[in-house]
């Protein structure tokens, strides 16, 4: 059995790059701060590493060559990225807040996701993009978004959310060796959260989900920080003798639709709890997933627990509203354990 250590997620993100960097000599970090300099003694490589510091220290051991800070321009960061990747590297780049892909997509929509597509296969494109994502910081609506659903909807797009230390490290490390394009969303509010980490070489494989809960009353799909509030109402409601089975799929793109289906067709319900979009978000797309390949299994309507179609109100006490929250989880449980509520949204 491996060896494991307790690490942040930070943490894990962190391991993941250096020992990937240290495998791999082609492997590159980009990106505004990412050595991030502190005005520390003339000559030393001292570095912030970031916004939330994933990098730090990074400068000093693999040099400014492979450690790259750039100005704030994140068409400039996604197309150096590109152009890196195309001659035979392997870069990491980091946009900052998911927010900002706005500037940045059309890199993204029309050159690394249709690269291997209009060179009829004979390129790779290896680019991972890191990015932050969600609610709850009191960032504002412009620095809060969860737009992975919008990513997913790329053709030629892998998208990776992981939820845990362990899935932060072994997804990374999977999307710096993929030869696809990846996008991979980190939760801010998850940088701390701590968890056992396998020490040394750690792969999880994109398009495997993971059940952090079995049950056999109602399946909950959730993504990113949610699985943990959704982990939180199933541990409350055994003890009520409510078996609540809790899914996360860890990468939207590939979805593991099989173990979704297999869930939904053995419990006959359906909750999806996703701090996205309601509209034409992941929730809408797991939802339609199990309407039209396992109605016959249901026993009630399928469920979402979405924030509202707003933006992300800068108002502190607004914003822990709009988040999807664990009494609305649970409700939404109690719901459709009550096939008439279910029915009735």
């Amino acid at each position: 059995m491996p060896t494991t250590t307790k690490k942040t997620y930070r943490e894990a993100l962190s391991d993941a790059l250096a020992l990937e960097m240290r495998r791999d000599p082609t492997v590159i970090i980009i990106g505004e701060d990412v050595v991030g300099g502190l005005g520390g003694t003339a000559g030393e490589e001292e570095a912030a590493g970031g916004t939330f510091g994933v990098t730090a220290g990074f400068a000093a051991e693999f040099g400014r060559r492979r450690v790259i800070d750039t100005p704030i321009t994140e068409s400039a960061i996604v197309g150096a990225a590109n152009g890196a990747a195309l001659t035979g590297l392997r870069p990491v780049a980091e946009v900052m807040f998911m927010d900002f892909i706005g500037v940045c997509l059309d890199q993204m929509l029309n050159q690394m996701a249709k690269f291997r597509y209009m060179f009829g296969g004979k390129c790779d494109v290896p680019v991972v993009i890191r990015t932050l994502m969600g609610a709850g910081f009191g960032a504002g609506p412009q620095h809060s978004q969860n737009l992975y659903a919008m990513l997913t909807a790329i053709p030629g797009l892998k998208v990776a959310l992981p939820s845990t230390p362990a899935d932060a490290k072994g997804l990374l490390a999977t999307a710096i060796r993929d030869n696809d394009p990846v996008i991979f969303c980190e939760h801010k509010l998850l940088y701390g959260e701590e968890g056992e980490v396998p020490d040394g070489e750690y792969l999880v494989p994109f398009g495997e989900a993971n059940v952090t809960r079995t049950g056999s009353h109602v399946t909950v799909v959730a993504f990113s920080r949610m699985v943990h509030l959704a982990n939180k109402v199933a541990d409350k409601l055994a003890k009520e003798g409510i078996s609540v089975e809790v899914i996360d799929p860890r990468t939207t793109s590939p979805l593991d639709r099989d173990s979704i289906l297999e869930s939904v067709e053995k419990t006959g319900r359906l909750v999806v709890v996703d701090e996205s979009d309601p509209y034409c978000g992941m929730a809408s797309e797991i939802a339609a997933l199990a309407a039209t390949e396992a109605f016959a299994s249901l026993k009630a309507a399928p469920v979402k627990v979405t924030p509202p179609h707003t933006p992300v109100p800068a108002t502190p006490h607004l914003e822990q509203l709009w988040i999807p929250s664990p009494d609305r989880i649970e409700r939404a449980i109690r719901g459709t354990l009550d096939s008439k509520l279910a029915r009735a949204g």
